[in-house]
């Protein structure tokens, strides 16, 4: 059987994506211990949270106070989504976060990633995620990003001559807009095999249940999965 593609559509900023990227292991390793002889493609996508964030970023609590209506709602939504990190391991800490990133650079990297075949795309990724969200780094410095690069086992120095010019940034823009286009208005959204989606942080059982009826599918294409 073919390989099963996963498209994650996710952006490095949302904690919600965070949770869901860890769900999705849990998945798949629930899946590896079920179909050992399976092979399971993930490939990610670009989505951009806050478009309008400034290449240098912005004060990260007061804009979050003000989106969501006040110091007192923020805490709400904190409380919230640390304890939905809790069951996947997550300790969020916000209050190490200063600034609100532009997240294009983190996506360049990642795309750069995939394109090449670095192989610790999926690495990368975590580690993306564990410096906004547990770190409190600024993924929307370069050298930052450079740093987060090299601990993934990539050349410091070839990810910052990248990071110094435009390359990929016209294609990571054009990726991120196909999300409106495809009825994606929000993160993380998963893809099975272009076939079934799922949208949000779901549980694992979830993600796994999306990963057997992907499989089923290729084994017998005249079933269409519904979307969950």
């Amino acid at each position: 059987m073919k390989p099963i593609i996963i498209d994650v559509v996710s952006d490095v900023v949302c904690p919600w994506c965070f949770i869901g990227k860890r769900h999705l292991d849990a998945a798949l390793a629930l899946w590896r211990a079920e179909r050992p002889d399976s092979e399971v493609e993930v490939r990610w996508h670009p989505y951009f949270l806050n478009p309008d964030t400034p290449d240098a970023g912005e004060p990260y609590r007061p804009f979050l106070e003000k989106k969501f209506g006040g110091p007192e709602k923020l805490a709400e939504i904190w409380t919230r989504v640390s304890t939905a990190g809790k069951t996947a391991g997550i300790d969020f800490a916000f209050e190490k976060i200063e600034l609100r990133a532009n997240t294009l650079n983190a996506h360049r990297l990642i795309h750069r990633s995939q394109k090449v075949g670095a192989g610790s795309t999926a690495m990368l990724v975590e580690a993306l995620f564990a410096a906004q969200f547990l770190e409190g780094r600024h993924v929307g410095d370069r050298e930052v990003l450079a740093d987060i690069a090299a601990a993934c086992g990539e050349e410091r120095d070839a990810v910052r001559a990248y990071l110094a010019t435009d390359e990929d940034a016209d294609e990571v823009r054009a990726m991120a807009s196909e999300a409106p286009r495809m009825g994606i208005t929000g993160v993380p959204y998963f893809i099975f095999d272009r076939r079934l989606a799922a949208s949000g942080a779901q549980p694992p059982e979830a993600l796994l249940q999306g990963l057997r009826q992907a499989a089923d599918a290729l084994t017998n294409p005249e079933m269409n999965p519904a979307t969950t």
